[in-house]
């Protein structure tokens, strides 16, 4: 009954309006649903070749609720809040009943004090070879998550460094990934980005565009060019992001092009 998920995901994809691309999408999730189905009494998550962007889709799905799951169980507990951080990407990313029952079991599995995190972290770098830029949203998801389920707490930090040094993500491109979110206040805390001082904001706007505060005008500019093209999210699509999860892409343009509006507007760059 390997291909029943396969089938019924296809089906679905086409029915709910997105035609062929939608099929591919349900199929994507149909197939990772029969090899999650098959995989989850081992309690380990399913293998499989790498490189294609689908193979990329499947890992980078799977992985993304796992590993969310996994630090939100970092202190030993999960809470309420960030059982609803969990449920809010999921409404981020607009994800169907069936996706929402999937991320939620795989949330479920990224729980257990015995779960392979590594191993999950291993797959999803291998189907990732060539394409850091998803990597770095990849643990953007999960910086976000763990932010708005109440904080980074000591051991909630440490497996994020643990997920970066996995993955190839360096503390300085961390640093980054965490001056973009502090730029608009702390997710569901209701501490906006209108209530941090400017001279802060525009410090993590430097950080998010990768240049010191001194760098010329021109430099500037071609750090915002470079990391919208690196983040452009049909881009980004192609290369294996889950085409549900495509507003986290969006996002992270946005703030990239605020960062830069910041940066712009102080310096008067036409």
């Amino acid at each position: 009954m390997g291909w029943y998920g396969k089938l019924i995901g296809a089906i679905l994809g086409t029915i709910i309006g997105r035609g062929l691309l939608g099929g591919i999408v349900g199929f994507v999730i149909g197939h990772l649903y029969d090899r999650q189905a098959a995989g989850s009494a081992r309690g380990r998550p399913s293998g499989g070749s790498t490189g294609s962007p689908r193979n990329l889709s499947e890992a980078f799905f799977r992985a993304t609720f796992q590993a969310m799951g996994h630090v939100a169980k970092a202190d030993g507990r999960v809470t309420e809040r960030e059982i609803d951080a969990a449920r809010d990407a999921m409404r981020r990313f607009s994800l169907g009943e069936r996706e929402r029952r999937l991320a939620m079991d795989l949330y479920n599995q990224g729980k257990r004090p015995d779960f392979p995190l590594d191993a999950a972290l291993r797959e999803l770098r291998a189907s990732a070879v060539g394409r850091e830029d998803l990597v770095r949203l990849f643990v953007q998801i999960q910086l976000e998550a763990a932010l708005q389920g109440g904080g980074l707490s000591p051991p909630s930090r440490t497996v994020l460094a643990r997920i970066c040094d996995a993955l190839g993500v360096s503390a300085i491109e961390f640093a980054a990934l965490e001056a973009m979110l502090r730029m608009h206040g702390r997710p569901g805390t209701g501490s906006g980005a209108s209530a941090r001082p400017e001279s802060d904001r525009l410090a993590d706007a430097y950080q998010v565009l990768g240049v010191v505060p001194d760098a010329p005008d021109a430099e500037v500019t071609k750090a915002y060019r470079r990391l919208v093209s690196q983040n452009h999210p049909d881009k980004l699509v192609a290369n294996g992001l889950p085409e549900s999860m495509i507003e986290a892409a969006h996002e992270r343009t946005r703030r990239i092009l605020e960062a830069y509006e910041l940066v712009r507007t102080h310096r008067g760059i036409k």
